[in-house]
């Protein structure tokens, strides 16, 4: 059988933030595929996994490089031109968008040329944003499929040209039944077996290193944790008004944040002009290693989020049995359960956030020496619901195994080496 061969493209590979990415890689090529990774724009995150010498890197782009790509639009125009009819004629894109798509469009070319000659049959791009224009029109130059993921955002809020990605797409992976309505629901003439549901998934650690029960006394105090990037989708801001509010009600109480970002400086002005910076703590980027201390540390793991997919650090919170409150929005209610698994707030309610929060306090303080409380078993309901359906290995070998299925050309008789670049 002829080994297939993948070109795997993401906006910024490796990155620490998203480590679904490396580890879909390391399944494939588990499964026998030989698997080209891609980064449009240079990390420094590099890995003994995946050293820089090994991803193909798309910026910067020297001139001689575009102006072969720019040869290779013009000579191949037919190949493209539905795809810049659609940037130039079609659609409500501001100028602005447009433009960047025609260099989206060049930067694609740029990628189909670095691809030529390593025989590749199929391009998938993690994340609908620039990334997944520049893949389709690689693949529609070299004559092959192409795929992407959706997460949240790059659905909910920055869809831009999805209906073309869609429609030009073998498949569409995503991480939520939320999302896959919502994809249906908005772009109806899509084929609904196109789209498929591949979940992310942790590590659930042994019983003994969950840490279940925490003691909270009657004078210590009450610990909030928060884990994501300082960005403003993150919606750091709602939680810092919210410690404002918590504060203001005379609730024993402190927040931690983990994470940097562009976020951190107006963060740190709201913090002082709020009075918090005793309860408030900005620790900066923290070390996987150290994650998992500071879950122990904390009494509810907070996510206050304007868009998400499935978030993560919800999952491995609930892995290791605490308590975590988010958003009801897009797919967290498939994760978190109200009540059940965890709790939800109505997105955007400052006042619902903040009594949700002096009701959890009140409810692991009252019944925090009762053997087999309620908290008690949501900690181990959550622990039950991860591993049952969010297991990092379980999900990779179903995303290993569909992929595998559905990337394969159609008929491997077709000689690997294009002709269009030659």
């Amino acid at each position: 059988m002829q080994m297939l061969t993948v070109a795997y493209l993401a906006n910024q590979f490796p990155a620490f933030v998203e480590p679904y990415v490396g580890e879909e890689i390391l399944e494939l090529r588990r499964r026998g595929v030989r698997v080209i990774p891609g980064s449009v724009r240079r990390s420094e995150a590099a890995t003994s996994q995946f050293p820089s010498r090994e991803v193909l890197c798309l910026q910067p782009v020297r001139a001689m490089a575009l102006l072969r790509a720019l040869g290779l639009l013009v000579r191949h125009w037919k190949r493209i031109s539905s795809l810049v009819g659609r940037v130039l004629l079609r659609g409500k894109e501001s100028p602005t968008v447009r433009l960047k798509a025609l260099l989206h469009t060049w930067l694609g070319a740029h990628y189909a040329i670095r691809l030529h000659g390593r025989g590749v049959d199929h391009i998938h791009v993690h994340h609908g944003y620039f990334g997944s224009w520049i893949g389709m029109v690689a693949a529609r130059l070299l004559g092959i499929s192409f795929s992407l993921t959706l997460h949240g955002s790059d659905l909910l809020l920055h869809g831009t040209y999805l209906d073309t990605k869609l429609a030009n797409c073998l498949f569409c992976v995503t991480i939520s039944e939320f999302n896959r309505r919502y994809v249906l629901e908005h772009f109806p003439e899509i084929d609904p077996a196109r789209i498929i549901v591949s979940r992310l998934g942790v590590d659930v650690p042994l019983p003994a290193k969950s840490a279940i029960r925490v003691d909270l006394g009657d004078k210590r105090k009450f610990t909030l944790l928060a884990v994501g990037r300082l960005h403003a989708v993150k919606d750091h801001v709602f939680l810092v008004h919210a410690c404002a509010r918590l504060r203001d009600s005379g609730a024993n109480f402190g927040c931690l944040v983990a994470g940097e970002g562009p976020e951190r400086q107006a963060l740190e002005l709201l913090i002082r002009q709020n009075g918090l910076q005793d309860r408030v703590t900005l620790l900066g980027h923290v070390a996987r290693d150290d994650i998992d201390s500071l879950y122990r540390k904390a009494d509810v793991i907070v996510l206050t989020s304007r868009s998400e997919g499935i978030p993560l650090v919800l999952m491995e919170a609930m892995a290791r049995g605490r308590i975590v409150l988010a958003p009801a929005i897009t797919g967290i209610p498939e994760l978190v359960i109200p009540g059940k698994t965890g709790f939800l707030y109505q997105p955007g309610q400052l006042e619902d956030f903040v009594q949700r929060i002096l009701f959890l306090q009140t409810l692991m303080r009252d019944t925090g020496h009762e053997p087999g409380n309620r908290v008690d078993w949501i900690r181990l309901a959550a622990r039950a619901y991860v591993r049952n359906n969010f297991c990092r290995e379980t999900n990779l070998t179903h995303f290993g195994y569909f992929f595998r299925r559905l990337a394969a050309p159609r008929d491997w008789s077709v000689v690997h080496e294009n002709s269009v670049l030659q």
